[in-house]
C-alpha cells in the first residue's frame, strides 16, 4: 500500500531541499525546485525500512540514470532540515542532473531520494528500438544461449514482420491503458487471437514474451534474455518472425510496457537448431 506523506510535511521537505540547494549551498546560479514524485515516496520508504536504493528503485517502478539516497537523523525537525542538508550534503545537492524527489519523515529521521529519471521511449522511436531489440535477439541466436539449464545451439535469425508488430502494440497498449501484466488481454485475448486479429492468417505456432518496467530496448533484451522461460521464446527454432511493440503509461506503476510476439506461418517447414 502506497501511504503518502501529508501535504504539509511534503510542502516543507521539498522547500528545505530547495533552499539548501539555491541558497544553503552557494550555487553560483540558482538551481531548479525538483518535482516531487509519488513513485520515489514509496521508493524511499522502503530505503527508511532497510532496503537497497536498486532494490527499492525496482520494487517501485521507477528507472533512474542515477539516485542519491540521504538520511538526516537527531535533531532534524521542522527547521533544520534545510540547514542540515546545506551544511553536511552540498556536494550530493550540488549535482545539476537531479529532476525528482521523495521524502520520508518518522519521528526524528529524514529521508530523502534523488533521482534522474531515465526517459520515457517516444513512440517516433518504435522502428529504431524494433530493429535494436531484433539485433540483440538475433545475436543471441546466431552464437547459441544458455536459456537456466537448458542450452540452445545456434538458429536462424528472425524477420521483423508488420502484422506481428501490430499485435504486439495491441497488448502493449491494452497493458499500458488498464495497468495490466499478463498475457490474458483485458477483453480476454490470448496471444494466438491477437495475432489472428492482427491479419497474420494461419500459422504453425506463436508465442508471446511480455515485459513492464524497463526503460530502454537494450534493457527489456537482456532482461528476456535473462529469463530462462523468456529466452526460450527468443532461441526457439521454430518462430522465423517477430512483432516487437511498447506502450507508455507515465503515471503508472511501470511506465512503459512491452511485447514480442513470435510466429511462423503455417506452411514454413520446422527447422532444427
Amino acid at each position: 500500500m502506497l501511504i503518502l506523506l501529508p501535504a504539509a510535511a511534503h510542502a516543507g521537505l521539498a522547500g528545505d531541499l530547495d533552499w539548501a540547494r539555491r541558497t544553503g549551498c552557494g550555487f553560483a546560479a540558482p538551481a531548479g525546485p525538483l518535482r516531487e514524485s509519488p513513485v520515489l515516496d514509496a521508493a524511499v520508504r522502503r530505503v527508511a525500512s532497510g532496503a537497497s536504493l536498486h532494490a527499492a528503485l525496482a520494487a517501485a517502478g521507477y528507472t533512474a540514470r542515477q539516485s542519491s539516497a540521504v538520511h538526516l537523523s537527531g535533531n532534524v525537525g521542522d527547521g533544520a532540515v534545510a540547514h542540515t542538508l546545506a551544511s553536511s550534503y552540498c556536494a550530493t545537492l550540488r549535482d545539476a542532473h537531479w529532476r525528482e524527489f521523495g521524502g520520508w519523515r518518522r519521528g526524528s529521521d529524514v529521508w530523502l531520494l534523488l533521482a534522474d529519471p531515465a526517459p520515457l521511449p517516444r513512440a517516433a522511436d518504435a522502428a529504431a528500438m524494433s530493429r535494436l531489440i531484433l539485433d540483440v535477439v538475433n545475436e543471441a541466436r546466431a552464437s547459441g544461449h544458455r536459456c537456466g539449464r537448458r542450452y540452445f545451439g545456434p538458429a536462424p535469425p528472425l524477420v521483423l514482420d508488420a502484422r506481428l508488430g501490430a499485435a504486439a502494440l495491441e497488448h502493449s497498449r491494452d497493458m499500458a491503458s488498464h495497468e495490466l501484466f499478463e498475457h490474458r488481454g483485458h477483453d480476454g485475448s490470448t496471444p494466438a487471437q491477437r495475432v489472428r486479429r492482427a491479419g497474420y492468417g494461419p500459422y504453425r505456432v506463436v508465442g508471446e514474451n511480455i515485459a513492464a518496467g524497463a526503460m530502454t530496448g537494450l534493457e527489456v533484451a537482456r532482461g528476456w534474455l535473462d529469463s530462462p522461460e523468456h529466452c526460450e521464446n527468443i532461441m526457439d527454432p521454430r518462430f522465423v518472425q517477430i512483432g516487437i511493440g511498447y506502450a507508455v503509461a507515465p503515471a503508472g506503476d511501470y511506465r512503459v510496457y512491452w511485447t514480442q510476439v513470435f510466429a511462423a506461418p503455417a506452411q514454413h517447414a520446422a527447422r532444427g537448431h
